[in-house]
């Protein structure tokens, strides 16, 4: 029976220094004060030369690098213990065409670097890394475009294609991560003609399912259903969400019903049930269970014995990001799970949006930094036993 309480495999790859570092940073993580001031300030502490400070500290706990290269040691690290890296590239709001051209570029990069490297199992991009948000909120709204929009979203669909096309011929499995729900029918309709053009034989292209949202478990029915009638297989993956405050209040200022669940359990049933379609549909599916929640790690352990599905099949993947849930991580990576973590890498400057959003989403999701900080202490305690 796998434990996710034993903190000696969960941090096997963590020196003392490591943990005290992690330590530090829940705490601070952990006060809602503190993250906001650190939100306001991170930009100008940047400006006038704190960028060492910055990237010893939380840039260290949770990004791989500042390029592609420097994630070699991280995706070295993580290998030892059977844990694979998901190389994300993570610089936001850009507006450009040459930003866009440089991050397709940089995403293809990334599936050149997995397809010789069997330690990066996935690749991963975010579709406002290659368009413009506005012009992906007009396309998901169905509103008319103008001619010169028509020809950039044209741009948008090559790029997308580009990527997925890149993935198909290197045979590496390929996440479009989901964004915010006012932009997301234009990503999934990407995701959707992509799925069908390149996962005839398998799993190759997967849209992303965020389970806080109340109509994504009919989506994705949906998505099986479409896919079962025209011939091609599903990639899924599961994520409970990542943008809950900003989804809220602007269901309330432009005054329609809130996307997201009306509470945590809520979410919690849903992305279970999910769990279940996806395992009960594995034959013309691949699925990552994208989540920090403990329960539901093991539930997708349980259906996959329910299911007679090894635990080595790797249509089955479990993820966490770096620097979060290694209890969950290592613990079923010892136990012969395929597990593995997003390294989100890019400057200092430009992985910042991430890493703010990482921090205020800690501190909304109820009682997910006390159980990180509570597993650290408990691992400080028991080595101090040792010495």
């Amino acid at each position: 029976m796998i434990s996710f309480d034993n903190t000696e495999n969960a941090f096997k790859a963590k020196s003392d220094s490591d943990l005290n570092r992690s330590y530090w940073l829940f705490k601070m993580v952990g006060n809602p004060t503190v993250v906001n001031f650190g939100a306001k300030v991170a930009p100008i502490g940047l400006a006038i030369g704190f960028k060492g400070l910055i990237k010893s500290t939380i840039f260290k706990q949770f990004v791989g690098g500042e390029n592609i290269n420097e994630c070699d040691k991280t995706i070295a690290e993580l290998g030892k213990f059977n844990i694979g890296t998901i190389l994300d590239y993570s610089v936001e709001g850009k507006e450009s065409e040459v930003d866009f051209d440089a991050c397709c570029k940089e995403t293809i990069e990334t599936i050149h670097k997995a397809k010789n490297d069997k330690l990066i199992p996935f690749c991963v991009f975010k579709v406002t890394g290659l368009a413009r948000f506005a012009l992906l909120e007009k396309v998901s709204a169905n509103e008319k475009l103008t001619d010169a929009e028509i020809k950039e979203y044209e741009k948008v669909k090559q790029r997308v294609f580009q990527i997925s096309k890149e993935a198909f011929e290197a045979n590496q499995p390929l996440f479009i991560d989901a964004e915010e729900s006012w932009i997301q029918p234009a990503i999934d309709a990407l995701a959707d003609e992509n799925m069908a053009k390149f996962n005839k034989d398998k799993a190759i292209v997967y849209n992303t399912f965020q389970l806080y949202r109340k109509d994504r478990l009919d989506f994705l029915k949906q998505t099986i259903a479409n896919a079962k009638a025209n011939g091609f297989h599903v990639g899924a993956k599961l994520v409970r969400g990542a943008y809950m405050e900003k989804e809220r209040a602007r269901a309330i200022e432009k005054k329609y019903p809130s996307p997201i669940q009306e509470s945590k359990e809520d979410s919690d049933i849903d992305y279970n049930l999910a769990l279940e379609e996806c395992v009960k549909n594995i034959d013309m599916m691949g699925l990552c269970a994208g989540t920090h929640n403990e329960k539901s790690s093991l539930y997708l352990v349980e259906l996959m014995n329910k299911y007679a599905i090894s635990s080595s099949d790797k249509r089955v993947y479990f993820s966490q990001l770096l620097g979060m849930s290694d209890h969950i991580s290592y613990n079923l990576a010892l136990a012969n799970y395929n597990v593995s973590k997003y390294v989100p890498y890019g400057p200092v400057k430009e992985v910042l949006p991430y890493l703010m959003r990482r921090a205020q989403e800690n501190t909304s999701v109820k009682g997910q930094t006390g159980r990180e900080l509570s597993l650290i202490i408990k691992e400080k305690e028991r080595r101090s036993k040792l010495k």
